[in-house]
């Protein structure tokens, strides 16, 4: 995201002392209807599935596809922001976002809706990259402080009320409308911001980065594509294989073409402070675990518990819930409190809350979770609030757009690898438990087409075609072998936030923040 430090305004419409507080209100509409669809869609992918058919690796394309353009284009919509108007761009996003929901809410088939998905991280991008410049730009002093923590209370507000508000679209209305709501909620957003947003400009803006955004597309989605594909097939299989080489030939060619190009889309000497890699493993490592269990930790609520979409969103409300109220302590202490005691601590917190989860088993139900959900709320809110400041932080203000973005580059890409890493070894160890839990028994020839059922959330259908005495086996297995998967990416998961949280601890350091910043207390 880029701050303002350096503008130029535009003569527009808006004009006239009010229009920094519609600004405020056009940017958390924004915001909150961003960070909605991104917590809203987890609890709508059940029934996704079910209406349009989609198989297990649709729906990590789903989530990947929005975070994987919303990772590529972070910084680049940026810089075109900083060179034609943050306002143009900010409309723009909307506009973008606004009309891709639509297309989501009407999507007949599976690769419509994950290519409007992509669509939507499209106009995503742009307005994450410009809304704090747009708030820096019409607040100054104590103002700016206070529309910061406005903004950052929508944030709060759209994650915890997001499970809820999904849910009880689903169950009252269809999945579409978690969709469709952002029809009147964008359009407001627009005309506000055409009628009462100012317009704003770099007067000396940084060129896009062209060569780094193809480079770094290319490769993520080269990536990613091998990691989805590799539950499919296998690891070892040619195309997989061919495309993990691919991705890394394309990643270390955006890597050298970072270190010569004039206006760099990583500014690769940030890097070189043990506090900006720190917060960037940070915030890879709570979206690769948590955040991306959450998908997995929904299809075992509804497809395996045949809970509801509102009651599993109830039921997430204690993560979220857990989140908010520890984020806004952690927020006020902050400023007292080093951060490397709040986000490596908070990692680790986050890193047991995993482990709390695993133990799930044929026969649990959804209590065994609560604890894990609890303490992960926890680790959560303690590192939201500093990790922001973090990234910003250890750099001068004409820096903090390119800092503020890479940051929250590496959280989409902690999205997008995490989903299908996670997914590819759920898929994996789901498959082989049905095929030796069946192994001796009247079902031994039918564990392909379990194990199929299990992945594409068909598994109530698939068991009401068996007799009587072959309900009973096929039901343990698929809650045996399901549980099994589970307690695997939750060990997997575990592990990420771990290590992300001891390298946070110790490569987050006092002496790297700029002296001169406002929050330097905090980022310790």
């Amino acid at each position: 995201m880029h701050e303002a430090t350096a503008d130029s305004s535009v003569p527009s419409a808006a004009t006239g002392a009010d229009n920094k507080w519609w600004t405020l209100i056009a940017v958390c509409l924004g915001t909150f209807m961003l960070l909605l669809d991104i917590t809203i869609v987890n609890v709508a992918l059940p029934k996704i599935q079910d209406d349009l058919h989609s198989s297990f690796s649709d729906l990590q394309w789903v989530v990947d596809a929005y975070a994987l353009t919303l990772a590529a284009l972070l910084l680049t919509t940026g810089a075109l922001a900083d060179m034609y108007g943050r306002r143009r761009l900010y409309s723009l996003g909307l506009a973008i976002f606004t009309v891709a929901s639509v297309l989501c809410g009407v999507a007949q088939g599976s690769v419509m809706l994950e290519l409007s998905r992509a669509l939507q991280g499209v106009g995503g991008a742009i307005m994450f990259a410009v809304s704090l410049a747009l708030l820096a730009h019409a607040f100054r002093g104590k103002d700016r402080g206070l529309a910061f923590g406005v903004w950052g209370a929508t944030t709060g507000f759209a994650v915890a009320v997001g499970p809820v508000l999904g849910g009880a679209l689903v169950s009252g209305l269809s999945w579409r409308f978690i969709f469709f709501v952002n029809l009147p909620i964008g359009i407001g957003s627009l005309a506000l911001t055409r009628m009462r947003v100012e317009e704003s400009r770099d007067p000396a803006p940084r060129r896009p980065d062209w060569w780094g955004f193809i480079l770094f597309t290319a490769g993520l989605s080269s990536l990613i594509y091998a990691l989805i594909e590799a539950g499919l097939t296998s690891f070892g299989s040619t195309r997989v294989v061919s495309c993990f080489v691919l991705a890394g030939v394309l990643l270390i060619g955006f890597l050298i073409a970072e270190r010569y190009v004039g206006d760099p889309m990583f500014d690769l000497s940030l890097f070189r402070l043990p506090t900006f890699s720190g917060g960037a493993i940070a915030a890879f490592g709570i979206s690769a675990s948590i955040f991306s269990m959450l998908l997995y930790l929904t299809l075992y609520l509804q497809d395996l518990l045949q809970y509801s979409a509102l009651q599993t969103g109830l039921r997430l409300v204690i993560l979220s819930g857990a989140i908010l109220v520890v984020a806004t302590i952690a927020g006020r202490v902050s400023s007292h409190v080093p951060a490397r005691l709040l986000i490596g601590p908070g990692l680790l917190i986050v890193g047991v809350s995993l482990l709390l989860m695993r133990g799930l088993s044929a026969g649990s139900s959804w209590t065994h979770l609560i604890p894990g959900l609890i303490v992960g709320g926890v680790g959560v809110g303690m590192i939201n609030p500093p990790l922001a400041s973090t990234a910003v932080g250890v750099v001068q203000p004409h820096r903090a757009g390119m800092a503020s973005g890479i940051n929250n580059t590496f959280r989409q890409v902690g999205i997008a690898t995490g989903i299908a890493l996670l997914g590819t070894l759920f898929a994996k160890r789901t498959a082989s438990d049905v095929m030796s839990g069946l192994a001796h028994t009247p079902l031994a020839s039918n564990g392909p087409q379990l194990g199929g059922a299990l992945k594409s959330g068909q598994i109530a259908g698939y068991l009401n075609h068996l007799s009587p005495h072959q309900k009973p086996i096929a039901v343990q297995v698929a809650r045996a072998s399901f549980t099994a998967g589970l307690n695997e990416i939750l060990l997997v998961s575990a592990i990420i936030a771990l290590v992300a949280g001891a390298l946070a601890f110790v490569l987050i350091r006092a002496k790297d923040f700029v002296a001169h910043q406002p929050a330097d207390g905090a980022a310790s």
